[in-house]
C-alpha cells in the first residue's frame, strides 16, 4: 500500500516537474506513464479523466493527477498523485519568484522561453492530434468536434457549455456501448 502511494507520488511528481506550459503540455508524459509504462488506465480513461478534469473547478493536471490517484487507490491514492503533481509547481514557482525579478530582462532568458514556448505548442500538436485521432471516431463526433472548435475558435464561447452540450448530444445520439463479456 505504502509503496503504490509512493510510486504514484513519484509519478506525478515527474510529470509535474517536467510539464512546462500548463495541462496541454503533460498529455504526452501522462500518456506514456499512466497507459504504456504503468498500465493504469486505457487512452479512453485517459480522456475522460482528462475531459472531466479541464470540464470541473481548479487546475487541469491537478484535478486528472487526483482522479487517477483516486481510480488506484482511493483517497489516500489521489491525495498521493494531487501531493506529486503539486510538490515541483511549488518549489519551482517559490525559487522562480525570488529569482525572475532579477533576470527577466537578460536576453538569453527571454529567448529560452520563447525556444520553450515552441517547443511546448509542438508536443501539444502532437498529442492533440492522437486524441483527436482516438476520440472523433463516427459521424456524431466529427460534428461535435467541427462544432466545438468553431464555438470555441471563432465564437469565444466558454468551453464548460460546449463540454456540457457534447455531453448530453453523446448520451442522446452517441452509439451504445458494447455488452460487457
Amino acid at each position: 500500500m505504502i509503496r503504490d502511494l509512493m510510486q504514484l507520488f513519484c509519478v506525478f511528481f515527474r510529470i509535474g516537474l517536467f510539464s512546462i506550459g500548463g495541462g496541454y503540455a503533460m498529455l504526452p508524459m501522462l500518456k506514456r506513464e499512466t497507459i504504456d509504462r504503468h498500465g493504469w488506465l486505457t487512452e479512453e480513461e485517459m480522456l475522460n479523466y482528462y475531459a472531466i478534469g479541464q470540464a470541473t473547478p481548479g487546475i487541469i493536471a491537478i484535478n486528472t493527477a487526483t482522479f487517477i490517484g483516486f481510480k488506484q487507490r482511493g483517497i489516500t491514492g489521489g491525495i498521493a498523485a494531487t501531493l506529486g503533481m503539486v510538490g515541483p509547481s511549488l518549489v519551482i514557482i517559490t525559487a522562480i519568484a525570488l529569482c525572475f525579478a532579477r533576470f527577466q530582462d537578460i536576453a538569453a532568458v527571454q529567448r529560452a522561453f520563447a525556444g520553450i514556448r515552441v517547443a511546448v505548442a509542438v508536443m501539444l500538436v502532437f498529442t492533440l492530434h492522437g486524441l483527436v485521432r482516438k476520440a472523433v471516431i463516427n459521424r456524431l463526433g466529427k460534428i461535435l468536434a467541427v462544432a466545438a472548435f468553431l464555438l470555441l475558435a471563432v465564437g469565444g464561447v466558454n468551453p464548460v457549455p460546449i463540454i456540457m452540450a457534447a455531453g448530453i448530444a453523446g448520451m442522446l445520439f452517441g452509439p451504445k456501448p458494447e455488452a460487457a463479456a
